[in-house]
């Protein structure tokens, strides 16, 4: 985008939201060759696999708990065009440090770019895996430092690269990301803003921290700078997910307790939105006006 709107303020009150002890669970993709990606994560990424059972979808996170992203092969899958879907998902690093060693990593690995910011709450490097999918690599900055702005207001600065690199100034390279790597956020194509606002805010429960226009929104839990994001970018009125792109399959969230996850249930089986119980228990998945699928859990 070429130019910055006016954000606009939190809204009070809202009628219901989500706890502030939420977290994000494992992204799922959509990649159209299992092995290529796998091998990518590794190499580039610095991930390990945590499991592929009978060929089945892949598990990679740094070894140390849960998975921060599962691969699902759908062979022949064609790159995401002009349509509802993934813009990004975001790996968070517990530190700037983990971020320079991650960006260490990408300079051996000769891995191309596509953007490099410091959005005062955080600082990011994006890049793409194989199949087009958008990364963000990111370390938040502590949460004192944020401005009241949520570094919304103006923009995003340049990354100051020489000062991130010299947190680990002498450091080879290493093979492997280092422990407490976790899923930031998301951020969607959407074919409207206010649609998606009617279901991610007034549905799901999540606070807005800003909005740019009608060109994006930006929601949490918990006062965080965001959670997801969501924008028209790719055009007001795109059309959902098609069956046979690559792209997300789903997303997760992850809340403390069975009383609080049937809360967002009950919401949204009351505004009519697709919901998929897992039985008798009580994880869900809900599909957004567009087709894709978050699911909520329970903390294990």
């Amino acid at each position: 985008m070429s130019t910055r709107l006016p954000t606009e303020a939190p809204r009070p009150g809202a009628a219901a939201e989500l706890p502030a002890s939420l977290r994000l669970g494992s992204v799922h993709i959509v990649v159209a060759d299992l092995d290529r990606s796998v091998g990518w994560y590794q190499d580039v990424l610095g991930l390990r696999v945590h499991g592929a059972p009978g060929g089945g979808p892949a598990a990679l996170g740094t070894g140390d708990g849960e998975p921060v992203l599962v691969l699902h092969e759908r062979p022949g899958a064609r790159p995401a065009g002009r349509h509802a879907g993934l813009y990004h998902y975001a790996l968070l690093y517990p530190s700037r440090e983990e971020l320079a060693r991650a960006a260490l990593r990408l300079s051996a690995a000769r891995v191309p770019v596509d953007g490099l910011s410091d959005h005062e709450t955080h600082e990011a490097i994006y890049l793409s895996d194989p199949d087009g999918n958008g990364i963000e690599l990111a370390a938040d900055r502590p949460r004192e430092q944020w401005p009241p702005s949520l570094g919304y207001a103006g923009g995003p600065k340049p990354l100051d690269v020489a000062a991130l690199m010299a947190t680990i100034e002498g450091e080879e390279p290493r093979r492997q990301a280092g422990p407490g790597l976790a899923v930031g956020h998301l951020h969607l194509h959407v074919g409207d803003v206010d649609e998606g606002l009617a279901f991610y805010r007034d549905v799901i429960g999540f606070a807005l921290m800003a909005r740019i226009g009608d060109s994006a929104a930006f929601v949490a839990a918990g006062g965080y700078h965001h959670h997801l994001g969501f924008n028209v970018w790719r055009g007001r009125g795109v059309p959902p997910v098609p069956p046979d792109a690559v792209g997300l399959h789903h997303w997760t969230v992850v809340l403390d307790d069975a009383a609080s996850v049937a809360a967002v249930r009950e919401r949204a089986e009351a505004a009519g939105a697709p919901v998929e119980r897992d039985g008798d228990g009580p994880a869900f998945t809900v599909h957004d006006p567009w087709g894709m699928a978050l699911r909520f859990e329970v903390a294990a």
